[in-house]
């Protein structure tokens, strides 16, 4: 073998060495590093070096996940049945314990999503569910990420996107509404009732301590009729207008 080959076979195996030794990590990405099957360190980002068959590297994306949580079966704690659906956003902080403290901690963490949604939903009524869904997503998240933190794993957000309910629930739901509409216009409307009551109260209380606003009204009333056109008006002439007249007229005969 002249000294060309051998430089060619040398030259050929430092190639094939380096293509399978260098690796290219993205800025969001981490390699996990086991030489001999044990962990030695995280590499990355940029280029690194990999020794080939002594060392093996499991790549680790460090972005957000956006994982969709399948729709749950959840009962209620006032016994009603419905279908709730989220969705879940969480990220690797530790590469190290994302890879050997869990085998793959993408199911993993939709698997505890579905368990612990179904667990906190059960908890509270319906109500609660469709009106405090920023609390709810609030408690799932907490649970989420104390649980997970264990893996590496950080939950930064989970939002209920659907409470679906069935026919039979929607139109109880429409009817209860409805007579709490009707509820609540009866209360305004006796409101309105006692607040006109208690304001013509106060008017007969005025009235009857000073007689002149008494008449007052009693011509006011009189000059309404009168601008309504009628042909013939026949109203009751009350004593206090002619007793005036009496007591003018004795001081006139006394003269």
């Amino acid at each position: 073998m002249d000294l060309v080959t051998v430089t060619f076979f040398i030259l050929t195996i430092i190639i094939l060495f380096l293509s399978s030794a260098l690796r290219v990590l993205r800025e969001y990405e981490r390699g996990v590093i086991f030489q001999l099957g044990r962990f030695w360190k995280v590499k990355g980002p940029g280029l690194i070096i990999v020794i080939p068959v002594i060392q093996k590297m499991v790549r680790v994306d460090l972005r957000t996940i956006v994982m969709d949580v399948p729709s749950q079966d959840v009962i209620s704690r006032d016994n009603v049945s419905v279908k709730v659906n989220a969705v879940l956003y969480f990220r690797v902080i530790d590469p190290e314990r994302a890879i050997i403290q869990v085998e793959d901690y993408d199911a993993a963490t939709s698997q505890l999503a579905q368990t612990t949604l179904r667990s906190v939903l059960g908890q509270h009524e319906l109500d609660e569910m469709l009106a405090s869904r920023e609390k709810l997503n609030r408690d799932i998240q907490k649970i989420l990420d104390e649980q997970t933190d264990a893996w590496g794993i950080k939950v930064a957000n989970v939002e209920i996107k659907h409470v679906d309910l069935n026919e039979t629930m929607i139109r109880a739901i429409a009817k209860q509404a409805e007579a709490e509409r009707e509820r609540r216009a009866k209360v305004i409307h006796a409101e309105g009732e006692l607040q006109a009551s208690q304001h013509l109260l106060e008017a007969s209380q005025v009235l009857a301590k000073q007689p002149q606003a008494l008449q007052l009204r009693y011509l006011q009333t009189l000059t309404e009729i009168a601008g309504e056109k009628n042909s013939t008006i026949v109203f009751p002439l009350p004593m206090e207008l002619i007793t005036p007249l009496q007591k003018i007229l004795e001081k006139q005969a006394d003269k």
